[in-house]
Parts: C-alpha cells; structure tokens; sequence
C-alpha cells in the first residue's frame, strides 16, 4: 500500500525518505516541481529522475490528483469548476476574470471539505466538515485551473489567489502555510506574490497574528455585525471570538506598510443593515487601517435571510464614506451558476441540511 502522498508531504520529509533511500536531498525539490508547478498525473511524467526512483516512487508513494468534473460558465465571465479528489468527495474553484482591471483574473481557492463554521449565510455550512484539503489538493486547484484555460485557447491565466473558497482556511492551518509558501513559490509552484494572495477568515482570532508572521499575505476578516449579539447568531464561532477579541486580534496582524485589511460585511436585509449599523462600524474599526467590502447578499433556498434593497445598500455605503472609511459594494460575480460569494457547495455530494438561525 502507499505509503508516501506526494501531494501532501513537506520538502523536508520528501529529503529524509529519499536520503534513506540513497538519493540525494535536492531530487525533493525536482520531485515537488513536477507535483506542485507543473502538476504532473504520474510518476512517469519525471523525467529527470531515474528509472529506478520512478519506479519505487510509483511502488511507495501515491500521486493522487484533482479531476475536472463540471465547469459551470457565467454571462460575466465567471467560470466555477467542481473538482473531484483522489478520495471521490468534491470541492469548488471560483476563476473570476476581472474586467474592470484587464490582467487581474482571481481564483477563488477551497481549504476543505465542507465547513464547520456554521455561519447562518453560507451554503457550504449546510455541508458541515467533511474533512482538511491536504496542502497539494489546495495548490493543484490553481494547476488545474490554468491548465483548463490554456487547453480551451484562453489567454488569461491565475494571477490572484483568494483564499474564500469551501471551508475556513484558519481551521486548516497546518495545510494552508505550505500551500500558501507553494503558490508563491517560482521554483515550486505558480509563483503568485504574496501581495497576490488574500486569506478570509471568520474570525479565528489566535491565528490571525500568527498567519502575518508566517506568511505575508493579505488579510480578509468576515465581519457581517457590528454588535455581539447579532454576530452571535448569524455568526456561532463569535460566541469563542467575540468582536472585539476579533479586532485586538486585527491590531496584532503585523501589517506591511501601504496594505489595508479588508472587512467583509455581507448585507442581510433587517438583520445589520440599520442606519445604526452604519454608525457603530466605522466606530469599531477606528485606528485599523483597513476597507470595508460590502456584499449584498447571495440569495440561496437554504436560509430565511433576503438581500437588501439596493437604495438600503447605497446609503450603508454613503454613511460609512461619510465616517471616513473607504467602502465598496462588492458586485455579485458568477450568481446565475451559484458562483457568487456563500453560495459554493451544490456540486459537493454530501448530505445537506437546511440552516437554521441559532440563538
């Protein structure tokens, strides 16, 4: 049986087994390039190693990879796959082309199976925690990706990595950092620069200094409330980390000069949409220098909740303009294929359960 996933193993680990079979350390870094950079099928695809390490990598470890199920294509542009694993549960890719800015083609990337956040919005949560995406499984979405559009004669390729996709990517911690050190790697994989890379949480808060310190990326936090009381209900893992143990946690992220964290505020009609909403935001994010994402809500059957009318969200976005903090209503991208943002998991075969508001 395999014993080797080299998908998920760590260059350091890779050199110690190779060593132990008399081969030099560097055949690791040769090894990860074909797996994580150009995203080989099979052993045999190696060719500068030897027959013979070919062989008894073939015979010792495995080299699952990512299958291309469905690619859904929107009217913007949008392109959502679902993507099969080597153990046959599937997860989502979001390719969004940017038109506003020609060269900016964002991939919305999934750390797991499934989600066990529970936040009262989002479809995947209907999923529950299947299980971790392994570090390889995370990086191969973006090979798979690039691969798919060259094939199909596109010319755009994967240039910005949002870290939105299926699953918390802090509740992951242990696959994300290699994944996140792969995709910006040039001599290991796509070599996408960490000012390229974005990661959304929703507020794990012990591991928001530390994601900063491991890795330079750009911090997303999912907000949606500006009191505990509703993040509390439409947000569960609130009642661990409440607001402001969330922002002390935003003040410690050691952010590099000329960079703002991002908060996403998704819009649900009578819920933290009030004129009050909009003045205690900007009260709660005094002194962090940050944005303020709004999203009108991504309507799906599973919740009770509704978008606000557009005139509600124009004027949440004005009131916080007129606080000082620069706002900006996030269009909907790819919602005609269930693309949009909280709205990933239809493709995923796994029982659901329709989500109820707790509290």
């Amino acid at each position: 049986m395999a014993s080797v996933d080299l998908k998920a193993v760590s260059e350091p680990q890779l050199e110690a087994l190779l060593e132990a079979w008399g081969e030099p350390a560097y055949r690791a870094r040769q090894i990860l390039a074909w797996v994580h950079k150009r995203g080989v099928r099979s052993v045999d695809e190696m060719t500068n190693l030897s027959k013979t390490l070919r062989s008894r990598l073939s015979a010792e470890a495995q080299l699952s990879t990512l299958r291309i199920e469905k690619c859904e294509f929107a009217q913007d542009g949008t392109r959502k796959y679902a993507f099969k694993t080597g153990r046959g549960d599937v997860i989502e890719s979001v390719f969004i082309p940017d038109a506003s800015a020609p060269g900016r083609n964002s991939l919305c990337v999934s750390s797991q199976v499934g989600c066990a956040i529970d936040c009262q919005f989002c479809l995947t949560a209907s999923l529950g925690l299947i299980r971790n995406l392994s570090a390889g499984e995370i990086v191969e979405q973006v090979i798979r990706v690039d691969e798919d559009l060259a094939a199909a004669g596109r010319p755009e390729r994967v240039n910005n990595i949002v870290m939105m996709g299926m699953g918390e990517p802090l509740a992951n911690y242990g696959a994300l950092i290699p994944a996140l050190r792969l995709i910006n790697s040039e001599a290991l994989g796509p070599g996408i620069s960490t000012r390229r890379i974005t990661v959304s949480t929703s507020g794990l808060a012990p591991k928001i200094p530390r994601l900063g310190q491991d890795v330079p990326v750009q911090l997303a936090i999912s907000l949606n409330a500006t009191t505990d009381d509703v993040r509390d209900r439409i947000m569960p893992i609130n009642k661990t980390y409440p607001i402001e143990v969330l922002l002390e946690a935003c003040r410690a992220f050691p952010l590099p000069s000329r960079r703002r964290i991002t908060f996403e505020y998704v819009l649900l009609d009578g819920i933290n949409d009030s004129d009050a909403d909009a003045r205690r935001l900007p009260k709660l994010l005094k002194g962090l220098r940050c944005k303020v994402n709004l999203i009108p809500f991504n309507e799906h059957p599973y919740v009770p909740f509704a978008r606000p009318p557009i005139s509600r969200v124009q004027r949440f976005q004005r009131k916080l303009m007129s606080a000082g903090l620069s706002a900006f209503v996030r269009t909907p991208r790819g919602e005609d294929i269930s693309a949009a943002c909280g709205q990933l998991g239809v493709e995923v075969d796994a029982p659901k359960r329709v989500l109820r508001v707790v509290g």
